[in-house]
């Protein structure tokens, strides 16, 4: 998938969450997807899921 594609997609899901639902959707949906693409983007980038679970893990203590 090209990156235009992939922002396409997400400008239009924007766009039906702001539409239907209002700003808060709008919100939801913007944190949601910027935080799927952060964890994709590591993923991507040789990042390990366990090391994703300490992470989160070790702020929690």
């Amino acid at each position: 998938m090209t990156a235009s594609f992939t922002g396409m997609t997400g400008g239009a899901a924007l766009a039906f969450a702001g539409y239907f639902g209002g700003f808060g959707a709008f919100l939801l949906v913007a944190v949601l997807g910027a935080a799927g693409w952060a964890v994709g983007h590591w993923l991507d980038g040789g990042g390990r899921i366990e090391e994703l679970y300490e992470t989160v893990g070790r702020g929690r203590r």
